[in-house]
């Protein structure tokens, strides 16, 4: 492990009107004690509104030259359709910040659609893409990755059994992929075991997973590391 984009809920903090500026400072501090170069992800949570969402995106702004590198949108989709937040993600953008989206995680293709349009440039989980070959063939030519995160779609049950998983159909359809953990103490999993888990349910063999973990750099939102490859 060399680097990392870690995602701060950075509107979970808001809604518990706790003080936002303390905590990133204590997680800054935390980060910089470790032995990886890290980037932040300032993520709002969508069923909270649109109103917190440009907060939160305005938190991101200020804090570009503290390592934040991105914004994004989490939370329920159906409650927060991505259209909602088109205006949010144009902000962002101007101020200098990445933009992702958490999208067809246990939703229709449609959510991923829709967060395509208001800009994302990677998509969080996007494993309902597997039904839409449209959207596959979109993911695929305009280079927009998936955020694979199979033990905690396992856990969510919105995949119910691991081998129903689509990771090794959206690979093979030629889908740029990551493997990440989401919340790996809410999952209680590493991201070591989701490349063990991916081998050993799916097959993935050593060479696939090298360009998998390449993949984690090419797409990632610090350009250092996005240029290196």
């Amino acid at each position: 492990m060399r680097y990392a984009e870690i995602i701060i809920a950075t509107g979970v903090v808001l809604w518990k009107e706790q003080e936002f500026g303390p905590v990133f400072d204590a997680i800054c501090e935390a980060a910089e004690g470790s032995a990886l170069e890290v980037r932040w992800i300032f993520d709002a949570v969508r069923q909270f509104g649109v109103e917190q969402a440009m907060r939160v995106a305005e938190w991101a702004a200020e804090r570009v030259d503290r390592g934040v590198v991105a914004f994004g949108i989490g939370g329920s989709e159906e409650r927060g359709p991505a259209l909602l937040f088109k205006e949010v993600f144009a902000f962002a953008k101007r101020a200098g910040l990445h933009l992702t989206a958490h999208a067809g995680e246990g939703t229709s293709p449609q959510s991923i659609w829709d967060g395509i349009e208001i800009g994302a440039e990677r998509i969080g989980h996007g494993i309902s893409a597997i039904e839409d070959p449209r959207l596959i063939d979109c993911l695929r030519e305009r280079d927009i990755p998936l955020e694979i995160c199979m033990t905690s779609n396992l856990v969510t049950r919105v995949v119910k059994r691991i081998e129903d998983h689509p990771v090794r159909r959206l690979y093979d359809s030629g889908v740029p992929i990551v493997l990440n953990t989401d919340d790996p103490a809410m999952f209680g999993c590493t991201l070591s075991g989701e490349y063990q888990l991916a081998a050993r349910q799916f097959g993935f063999t050593e060479t696939e997973l090298r360009a998998i973990a390449r993949n984690a750099f090419r797409y990632a939102f610090a350009n250092d590391y996005s240029r290196s490859l």
